[in-house]
């Protein structure tokens, strides 16, 4: 099994309530269980993109931005969300989350970037373009285009999601 990265839109209160279910439980359980639609894989994407951001030359801003959408924050305390044997986060570091107010700034600057122009600037073979970016991207059927941009897209979408309906975002691999 692959541990991938996932990320949760949830609001404060369900935060809540599963920070006293993990305090009531005598096992620890939070009760854990975000809806299916508002639960994004991203696979291994996260490096990639960091990657081809950089090589392209994307502004310190906007890489921050990119880099605090798949690593979060430390600053929301979700201790209670790594107790075993409940822990969402078995196989990886402890689970991160963004504040509401940081995924509307993540996602307005996600919105600001053009993954197309970014992987232009790569070379065209997909070999070469995979190698360059590394991570393995020059094993991706299909070559690290398509598997980028739609990696992108989607974690864009998710964020513009979460920002609309004023949700925080819970990171964890699993």
């Amino acid at each position: 099994m692959a541990v991938t990265q996932q990320l949760a839109r949830i609001s404060d209160g369900y935060l809540a309530d599963c920070r006293r279910s993990a305090g009531e439980s005598p096992d620890g359980d939070p009760r854990w269980e975000p809806p299916p639609w508002d639960v994004l894989d991203l696979d291994w994407a996260p490096a990639l993109l960091g990657r081809v951001c950089e090589l392209a030359g994307l502004d310190d801003v906007r890489l921050d931005a990119l880099r605090q959408a798949t690593d979060g924050d430390t600053a929301i305390d979700l201790g209670f969300l790594s107790t075993h044997p409940h822990a969402i986060a078995p196989f990886g570091p402890a689970p991160t989350a963004l504040s509401a107010a940081q995924v509307a700034r993540v996602a307005e600057l996600l919105e600001q970037m053009d993954m197309p122009a970014m992987l232009a600037a790569l070379p065209t073979d997909d070999v070469r373009a995979g190698a360059l970016i590394g991570y393995g991207a020059d094993t991706i059927a299909g070559g690290p285009g398509k598997y980028l941009i739609e990696h992108f897209n989607a974690l864009r979408e998710f964020c513009l999601g979460a920002s609309r309906r004023r949700l925080l975002v819970v990171l964890w691999w699993d």
